[in-house]
């Protein structure tokens, strides 16, 4: 019970960014995503979530495409052209569903769409998937970072090896 603890403890809960300008829509949102284990935060218009992403760094982020002052489409474009946040799942939140308007939220690098009107079982789903997905490649990132200390700590020891072979290796 006590390791259950401890290891619940060092994981984070996620944090769910929804944008929408319709206040309706936002809360149906984060009434739906109540049912998950994830802070969410609402945003909304697209500055606002650009606000928000740069100061919180969430783990996905819920992204309505048509909004007053920025668009969907200009807030994913800005949020996957900064390195900071490229990794930053996105899926765009739509009642567009023209070929072109898919085309261009492939464009400005959404990760997946969900229409309008939103079943509850397919956002949950989507979320889940999304989540799970970034975990997985922070963890990843943090192994490779790991394994990369490793190695060049391996270097420097093989290299003063090199420079001091009558010194030997007892470990």
């Amino acid at each position: 019970m006590t390791q259950q603890k401890s290891k619940k403890a060092q994981t984070k809960v996620p944090i769910v960014l929804v944008v929408d300008d319709n206040q309706q829509n936002l809360e149906l949102l984060q009434a739906y995503l109540e049912d998950l284990d994830c802070e969410t935060i609402p945003a909304h218009d697209g500055l606002e979530a650009l606000q928000i992403v740069s100061k919180k760094e969430p783990d996905l982020v819920l992204l309505d495409v048509m909004m007053p002052k920025m668009s969907g489409f200009e807030v994913c474009k800005r949020i996957k052209n900064d390195p900071k946040t490229t990794d930053i799942p996105v899926i765009m939140v739509t009642a567009l569903n023209e070929f072109g308007d898919i085309e261009r939220g492939i464009d400005s690098g959404t990760d997946d769409f969900i229409s309008k009107p939103v079943n509850k079982l397919e956002l949950l789903t989507r979320v889940k998937i999304m989540l799970k997905l970034k975990h997985l490649s922070d963890k990843l990132e943090r192994t490779l970072a790991y394994l990369s200390e490793i190695e060049k700590h391996a270097q420097i020891a093989q290299a003063d090896s090199l420079k001091h072979p009558d010194i030997e290796d007892r470990s």
